[in-house]
């Protein structure tokens, strides 16, 4: 089964002003997205699946999904504030989705396969497309391990496999501002142990005598799933509107629930490193840099000097 690749797109339109405002990065105008959905077809990802907006669901569709319907399965799920379990409803006034974790969750019924998942506006590079594809063709979620004793599989074995990509945190900063990024702990074997949040850092703080070596492993938001993912969410998204689901400012992430479930042991996520350098655009300034790391990438013949 060739697993699906889904796209976190519904906080586009806010971000980029609209969508006409996505900028090319490319030598023939390619937009970032447009190199996400060209390293899955490489990997042989057989669909593409992308979480929107409603309100800008026929622009999206005419400048963006149609690029690709032809090369490849394209699909669209909603995200929404009223998108939520049943007995569950928004405060008055809310117009935000509520994270990551939640427009993950709005795919549950979407999505049946393995499947990947990542960022419509970052540059992952094709390793970690090709690293994704193999870990999800794999024995990815077979469980594995036995109580010597009862001959019970252990709690831990039954648990969801899952994986994520690692960034080298020195390949992810910004010259021109603070970025956030999710700082792992990884144990026996590359399994993630836990993800912190951590804010401010500026390229500075990095190198000898300073807060960070470089040489930390970060989550960018690229995961690898099964769809045993989505039972978890749903759990842990009524947890969390019980407790936080009057906060007009609260958001379910992503790598939070990931790490819930991991302490829950229902999941065990192995961490699949790669040298790529991770690209976004986080600060206006970012984008000749941006550019120029394409042009080297065209440049070394990795990408085709036209892609669509």
């Amino acid at each position: 089964m060739q697993p699906t690749l889904l796209v976190l797109a519904a906080g586009m339109g806010s971000r980029y002003g609209g969508l006409k405002q996505i900028d090319p990065v490319g030598p023939s105008g390619e937009t970032v997205l447009d190199y996400a959905v060209f390293d899955a077809l490489r990997a042989e990802f057989g669909r593409v699946v992308f979480v929107i907006r409603r309100d800008f669901e026929a622009v999206f569709r005419a400048q963006i999904g149609a690029k690709y319907a032809d090369r490849i399965a394209v699909d669209y799920v909603f995200q929404s504030p009223d998108a939520l379990p049943a007995g569950c409803s928004p405060p008055v006034g809310r117009e935000k989705p509520w994270g990551t974790g939640h427009a993950v969750w709005c795919a549950r019924e979407a999505v049946r396969e393995p499947f990947a998942v990542i960022n419509a506006d970052d540059f992952y590079g094709a390793d970690s497309f090709a690293q994704l594809a193999k870990f999800l063709t794999g024995p990815a979620a077979s469980p594995r391990g036995f109580d010597p004793m009862s001959g019970h599989p252990t709690p831990r074995s039954m648990a969801a496999r899952f994986a994520m990509v690692g960034f080298t945190l020195a390949n992810t900063l910004s010259e021109h501002g603070a970025v956030a990024r999710g700082q792992c702990v990884t144990g026996l074997g590359g399994q993630l142990e836990s993800i912190t949040e951590r804010t401010g850092i500026r390229a500075a703080d990095v190198g000898p005598g300073r807060p960070y070596t470089g040489n930390e492993t970060v989550s960018m938001n690229c995961w690898g799933f099964t769809p045993a993912l989505f039972a978890g969410l749903d759990r842990q998204l009524q947890e969390f509107f019980a407790a936080r689901g009057q906060d007009p400012k609260a958001e379910f992430y992503l790598p939070a629930a990931v790490s819930e479930m991991i302490t829950r042991h229902e999941a065990v996520v192995k961490v699949l490193p790669t040298g790529s350098a991770w690209f976004g655009v986080t600060y206006r300034e970012d984008k000749p840099r941006v550019v120029a790391a394409i042009a080297e990438l065209v440049r070394m013949g990795k990408y085709p000097a036209k892609l669509f």
